[in-house]
């Protein structure tokens, strides 16, 4: 029986992607050169694919790396000399945090419990601090400050583990008070639907395995100019290592060529492009718009449901791309929905036998939702 994948990742793969498959064994793209034309071709057209998709303007580059979880690494250590600042409300954010730990920098974070999201009215602003006096403004023990020498603030869209989101309006808003800091924002299980606006953002990623509906191996980093001047300076730096092939400086000397440092994934990359192309197609309003009615479809169910509860409370913080339902019994319902020729993926970590989580990606359907639905009701 064939299945549909309601799973975050790996997910559902999109529909064209066995079309651009053969297209791409038809073309011989797995002998290619990463120093040939063709292959220049493939990721100049991925990147503009991209660009036009998520509006990614041309002050950032598009890069692209093994993972998401190797991209922390080269976030941390082109762009942090000493102090990063991590929110902190999952498995994956929290993963970020111990990684810059690992990389002996100074990691602070502000870490909330499972399941509940930021705002960008958790944080003092330093201009009201500054008005108000530190002692006054530090006795509102609901706010946090994030501290003045942290040189990366790191946040996450979507937290693939909990189906917490951070509003994008926070996101730009938070960004707004501390506009000398390097802003990074993790997408991994949402981009393309955050509408992210780029001359705030200096850094973000994601991975194909998930909304773009593409096999596992591709990591996708977009930074900007500021980042690179970090981590040229940092380069100079005696004790300070920022990578050898993937280090930012030198993944950005390749990118103007249209070029990697070494053989890449270039069967991703173009499936990556071809996909984007497709939805550009098919237009990022009508993809953001569908995504909002199956996630409307799938949060009124577990409301009125007697099964299911809306794990995340607040209705803001709720994914639109990842829904998290509480249940007694998760691992029948998953094995239920399996003999229906559907998928979905377990409750995260401790959370396993407590909840299930259901990835909205565009390569499902609404009319997939509304079947899952009806069997999650029976």
């Amino acid at each position: 029986m064939k299945q549909i994948y309601f799973t975050p990742g790996p997910a559902q793969l999109y529909p064209s992607v066995a079309q651009h498959v053969q297209t791409a064994l038809d073309l011989q793209l797995g002998s290619i050169s990463h120093r040939s034309q063709k292959f220049r071709d493939i990721y100049q057209h991925t990147a503009e694919q991209l660009r036009v998709l998520m509006n990614i303007p041309n002050s950032h580059a598009i890069l692209f790396l093994g993972s998401a979880t190797e991209i922390w690494e080269r976030i941390l250590m082109n762009c942090v000399e000493h102090e990063s600042f991590h929110l902190v409300n999952g498995s994956f954010s929290k993963k970020f945090y111990e990684f810059s730990l690992e990389l002996h920098k100074y990691a602070h974070k502000f870490e909330k419990p499972f399941g509940q999201g930021f705002g960008h009215d958790d944080f003092i602003k330093p201009a009201t601090e500054k008005a108000l006096g530190k002692k006054n403004a530090r006795e509102d023990d609901e706010k946090v400050r994030i501290t003045d020498y942290a040189e990366l603030i790191c946040l996450t869209a979507n937290e693939t583990s909990s189906g917490v989101q951070m509003p994008v309006v926070d996101i730009h808003q938070l960004k707004r008070s501390y506009i000398d800091k390097l802003f990074c924002v993790d997408m991994v299980s949402s981009a393309p639907y955050p509408n992210l606006d780029y001359k705030l953002i200096d850094s973000s990623f994601f991975s194909v395995q998930k909304s773009f509906g593409l096999p596992a191996g591709l990591g996708i980093w977009i930074v900007n100019e500021k980042c690179l001047a970090k981590a040229e300076r940092l380069k100079q730096y005696e004790g300070i290592t920022t990578g050898t092939y993937h280090s930012l400086p030198t993944l950005w000397k390749n990118y103007l060529k249209y070029e990697t440092p070494e053989t890449p994934n270039v069967w991703s990359i173009y499936l990556l492009g071809k996909v984007a192309e497709d939805m550009n197609k098919k237009g990022i309003d009508l993809i953001r718009k569908e995504t909002d009615i199956k996630a409307k479809l799938l949060y009124d169910f577990a409301e009125k449901s007697e099964q299911f509860d809306i794990f995340v409370k607040n209705p803001a913080h709720r994914s639109q791309t990842v829904v998290v339902l509480e249940t007694p019994k998760p691992s029948q319902v998953i094995e239920h929905i399996k003999t229906k020729g559907m998928v979905i993926g377990s409750g995260y970590g401790d959370f396993k036998n407590q909840q299930i989580r259901i990835a909205n990606f565009p390569a499902v359907s609404v009319e997939d939702v509304e079947n899952l639905i009806k069997e999650l009701g029976l």
